[in-house]
């Protein structure tokens, strides 16, 4: 019989405990940081975790380690001393991502069966296989035609070093997809060093990308290693690219050309080799024509595009996500609850969720803990107005299909009319025609910087 996969993250882990588990029929792994955890988590078979809080991590580690903690094919176990029962911290870990906790000292054999009832728990978790798709992609889920699109696209860029561009709606997840193409590359085993580029002001975006020598500017009082130099071998993600200045553009693109930095106050350039990965929700076709972002610098990190799909777009999987942040967060109840009521899932799809997965997080996070009744309904939600189904004529049916099928072929195609066209089985006039009639007409479809491409599936090649 194939052993069981357990995780035990620990600064100093008991040798009895893990003769104790490799006995009962485990195969033990042992973590001792952030980076070895997500290189034994990455795959999506069902695992056993154990985290020894009093082994020693601090605050700032355990915050770290909550991306792994969300996983759901993770069964997760704590181990604590009574004092950690008063940190915030660590109760709310608790709470939110383990299935159950042990208070040290305590019986090896406790700690193993505490530990088989959170796998049994993560194998059970609900999930259909169709969903379990999403898995592999470090936590990513979905289903969909589109999110299917994104895993296949996922797997073909991971494996080379070209810059990827990630285009999408706020709230769509493009940082767990940045993550899951490191987590698939040649680079896994190196840092992923995310920056949010609209929360850097310009004056200190050359210090923080860049970095400083001791001495460079009154209060520099010793050197600083910069974003790009800490993610030396592996991968650089710039999020919201499409906010940095022109002035800080001008400092990334050198970067981008001459593949070494030079910190504040320094004289010596140092050559540094990480992979680009960017993403923004702005039209960055729009801000060039506009003269607010460059287009030299377009063409540097838009080598590779990924398109993520909006929550609306993504039809079930609505469902499949509401269900798995329900199971995360039912704990905060302070009773018992069922789930959604039928006019809650009918009002979780007749919304056109703007916010996309982040809003359906907090909308569902708030009535988990507001809500009344035992299931959570359309008002728990405040999306009520949405729950009712006006009846329709077969012709508003055809209708509302007709535009759903134009706004997937056209978000596949990232509104090219031809391929879309192509897509639909239709003369591109016809689209045109259609897009009239359904008001979906507007000034950036069809125009936009003329490029070479090569498309595969969702992925396109700017050269």
């Amino acid at each position: 019989m194939q052993k069981r996969k357990l995780v035990y993250v620990s600064c100093n882990p008991s040798e009895s405990l893990c003769a104790r588990l490799e006995e009962r029929g485990w195969r033990v792994e042992i973590a001792s940081g952030v980076s070895e955890v997500r290189r034994s988590l990455r795959q999506d078979l069902t695992t056993g975790a154990l985290l020894d809080v009093s082994s020693g991590f601090v605050t700032r580690e355990l915050a770290a380690l909550e991306a792994s903690l969300m996983l759901a094919h993770v069964g997760w176990v704590a181990m604590t001393t009574q004092a950690h029962h008063e940190n915030v911290a660590v109760r709310r870990i608790i709470r939110e991502y383990c299935f159950d906790y042990v208070t040290v000292p305590t019986s090896d054999a406790r700690i193993v069966d505490s530990v088989g009832h959170a796998y049994g728990m993560a194998a059970l978790n609900g999930l259909s296989d169709d969903a379990r798709e999403g898995w592999p992609e470090s936590g990513m889920l979905g289903s969909c035609d589109a999110m299917r699109a994104l895993f296949l696209a996922i797997r073909k860029v991971a494996m080379n070093d070209a810059p990827v561009f990630i285009a999408g709606e706020s709230g769509t997840g493009k940082e767990l997809t940045a993550f899951a193409i490191h987590s698939r590359s040649r680079r896994r085993d190196k840092p992923f060093v995310a920056v949010n580029c609209a929360a850097i002001p310009a004056e200190l975006f050359q210090s923080e990308l860049f970095g400083y020598e001791k001495g460079a500017f009154t209060g520099a009082n010793q050197l600083k290693i910069g974003k790009i130099e800490s993610a030396d071998g592996g991968t650089l993600f710039l999020d919201e690219i499409g906010d940095l200045p022109l002035e800080s553009q001008a400092n990334l693109l050198r970067f981008l050309q001459e593949g070494h930095i030079e910190r504040l106050g320094g004289h010596r350039p140092t050559k540094v080799d990480v992979r680009i990965i960017s993403a923004t929700h702005v039209d960055l076709n729009a801000a060039m024509r506009e003269g607010r972002f460059r287009p030299d610098l377009y063409y540097r990190l838009c080598v590779l595009q990924l398109d993520e799909p909006p929550l609306r777009a993504r039809g079930k999987d609505i469902e499949v996500l509401s269900k798995c942040m329900f199971d995360r967060f039912r704990s905060e109840a302070e009773r018992r609850l069922r789930g959604f009521s039928p006019d809650a899932v009918a009002a979780m799809y007749n919304y056109g969720w703007p916010g996309n997965v982040r809003e359906l997080m907090n909308r569902i996070r708030r009535a988990i803990v507001l809500s009344e009744g035992v299931e959570i309904t359309a008002d728990d939600l405040e999306i009520g107005g949405f729950a009712e189904l006006a009846p329709m004529t077969m012709a508003q049916a055809r209708a509302i299909a007709e535009r759903h099928a134009i706004e997937l072929a056209m978000l596949r195609n990232r509104e090219r009319l031809n391929e879309a066209a192509n897509d639909l089985g239709i003369s591109r006039g016809t689209l045109s025609r259609l897009l009239r009639v359904h008001g979906m007409l507007h000034a950036d479809i069809g125009v936009g910087v003329e490029e070479p491409s090569e498309q595969v599936s969702n992925v396109s090649a700017a050269r």
